[in-house]
Order: structure tokens, then C-alpha cells, then sequence
């Protein structure tokens, strides 16, 4: 294992108790187990993001590198998108 360094946590509770809960019900060896497996979680989230806002970046910067996209009938724009939020509506499985 890695280089180890303990450092202080405040939690709540109910953060406590959820932890706790876990290492009792055999899920986790300790409690430490429990904070390193959410902190591996939030950095392959926090990994997840970035790669996204990389990605969005990319296409901004295609976008605006492909030109101008000429005139734009705003009018027929909305229709069109209307036209296909009611298609996407009726083909989207009905949740209530």
C-alpha cells in the first residue's frame, strides 16, 4: 500500500452510523476501508467530470472553427425542435 497519512474528518451522525453499519455488517474490514473506497469513487467522478468538460470544450472549439453557420430562421428553428420534443415524447416509455 501506498504512503499512509491520517488526517481528521468531521462527519455527521448519520455519516458515522451509515459507516459504522457497514464494517458491523461485514460489508468493510474497518472503517478506513469504508472513507478510502468513497474518496476512490469521488476521484473517478471527479475524473468523469473533467473528461466531460474536456469533451464539451473540444466541440465548443470545433463548433466554432467549422465557420459561420450562415442565417438562421428562428421561426422554423423552433418549429423543428417542437416537431422533435413531441416525437421524442411519444416514442419515450411512460413514466408515472
Amino acid at each position: 500500500m501506498a504512503n499512509i497519512e491520517k488526517i481528521s474528518v468531521a462527519l455527521t451522525g448519520e455519516q458515522v452510523s451509515a459507516i459504522r453499519a457497514a464494517v458491523d455488517g461485514g460489508e468493510y474490514a474497518t472503517t478506513s476501508e469504508v472513507v478510502r473506497e468513497a474518496i476512490r469513487d469521488w476521484q473517478a467522478k471527479r475524473q468523469l467530470r473533467q473528461d466531460d468538460i474536456n469533451r464539451l470544450r473540444k466541440l465548443w472549439d470545433d463548433g466554432l472553427a467549422s465557420g459561420d453557420a450562415g442565417p438562421v430562421d428562428m421561426t422554423e428553428l423552433r418549429r423543428e425542435a417542437r416537431a422533435r420534443l413531441e416525437a421524442a415524447r411519444k416514442t419515450a416509455p411512460d413514466v408515472a
